[in-house]
């Protein structure tokens, strides 16, 4: 087959394997962060301090950096079928293990098992999904699996939340599990076995190590601004914009729904206008942080910043994944596992960060950081933009490779 083709599978076939993918992206999103719903009842319940199930995501997210890029490497010639349907009967799995053990070491490994795979499921499932439509489809696609990360948030971890508080912390693990074989059967079933080379979305559409390895940055630059913030967002919240402790829930639903449906608009978008709908979140993102920064202590502009951030920091990681399939220089999957690990890294980086400047400056401070961060991730995607208007590589220049292409092309290859 050759690899400008799309895997031939029947289009009932194909839309309820992207189902299944994004119910698996579901899974793996609520799974990652259902600790900190549940932390207080995780806490009694294993004798452990609330820092202490505080990790459990921590770690998580560190698993899910470190190893996305060997472990793609690693599994590079396993057949997509398999390999996936491996990945969601280790999430079957795990999500068993709370309620046949109660003990915080093995909660813990069963959580790093989850993350290992997790790290794998994100990189592959784009390539696979964008695979079995024609290239014209590719962004959408990418806007449907993206979706259902996104309402893991929304949905995911407060439902998990309410079904932990009235039936045992151990309960919506079990009901995840069940999610994750339902994707697990759909996937082993419906998706053809075929060749992790075969597919259009094997290879980026216009190779370009500059345009990647800019993307990367941009990437983590933005990350680490939007964490560098909202880690602490709740306090933000109450201390300077003077909310009560009651209404932040309320607040926060409100930043997940506009990520949902900022997710849901520009999903359509993102074929016919990579580079805006990449650009125009990023630019919302260093508006709301420094707006926040700025004025948050006026509760209407808290609202609403709060909004355009959740609206912002939703689409960024979904449109960098959809401009690492146009221009990985080498193998999608692992420009995606590159392109997760610089997320995950920017987690870390900005929740560490903040940490730092809360206590030194005040939690304005740690938002004004974020929104500096945030616009020097537009000053660098702005380098894009020429390349992105001719809609092809920028090459003929006679030049010797830059830096830029010298880093895109080792981690992309």
């Amino acid at each position: 087959m050759p690899p400008s083709s799309r895997t031939s599978v029947a289009p009932w076939r194909a839309v309820a394997v992207v189902a299944a993918l994004m119910l698996g992206a579901f899974t793996f999103n609520t799974t990652e962060n259902l600790p900190i719903g549940l932390l207080e009842l995780v806490s009694a319940d294993l004798r452990v301090s609330p820092s202490a199930v505080g990790y459990l995501v921590t770690w998580y997210g560190l698993t899910v950096a470190v190893l996305s890029l060997p472990i793609v490497r690693l599994t590079r010639r396993i057949a997509r079928r398999y390999l996936l349907s491996g990945l969601l009967a280790v999430l079957f799995l795990a999500s068993l293990v709370p309620t046949l053990a109660s003990s915080y070491g093995v909660l813990l490994a069963a959580r790093m098992a989850t993350a290992s795979s997790q790290a794998l499921f994100w990189a592959v499932m784009g390539p696979v999904a964008v695979g079995l439509f024609a290239p014209r489809m590719r962004g959408r696609v990418i806007g449907v699996l993206s979706l259902g990360g996104s309402l893991a948030s929304v949905l995911g971890v407060p439902a998990g939340t309410w079904l932990g508080r009235h039936a045992g912390w151990q309960a919506p693990f079990l009901g995840l599990g069940g999610l994750a074989l339902v994707s697990l059967v759909i996937v082993a079933v419906l998706l053809p076995a075929s060749r992790p080379e075969d597919g259009h979305a094997a290879r980026g559409v216009t190779p370009d190590p500059r345009r990647f390895a800019i993307v990367l940055a941009t990437t983590a630059l933005s990350a680490t601004g939007a964490f560098e913030a909202f880690t602490y967002v709740v306090t933000f919240l109450t201390e300077a914009s003077g909310f009560t402790s009651d209404s932040v829930s309320a607040l926060l639903f409100v930043f997940g729904v506009a990520g949902v449906a900022a997710v849901t608009l520009t999903g359509p978008l993102l074929d016919r206008f990579p580079f805006a709908t990449l650009a125009i979140p990023v630019a919302g993102q260093a508006v709301a942080l420094l707006a926040l920064s700025g004025a948050g202590d006026l509760q209407v502009v808290a609202v609403a910043m709060l909004a355009l951030l959740g609206a912002s920091v939703g689409p960024v990681f979904m449109a960098t994944q959809n401009q690492v399939l146009r221009v990985a220089p080498g193998r999608t999957e692992i420009a995606l596992a590159a392109n997760s690990a610089a997320f995950n890294v920017g987690v870390a980086a900005g929740a560490l960060t903040g940490g730092v400047v809360l206590p030194l400056m005040g939690v304005r401070s740690a938002f004004l950081a974020g929104g500096l961060l945030t616009a020097g991730a537009l000053a660098l995607l702005l380098l894009l933009r020429p390349a992105a208007r001719g809609g092809t590589r920028s090459h003929g220049t006679g030049r010797q490779p830059g830096l830029w292409h010298r880093l895109g092309d080792r981690i992309g290859s």
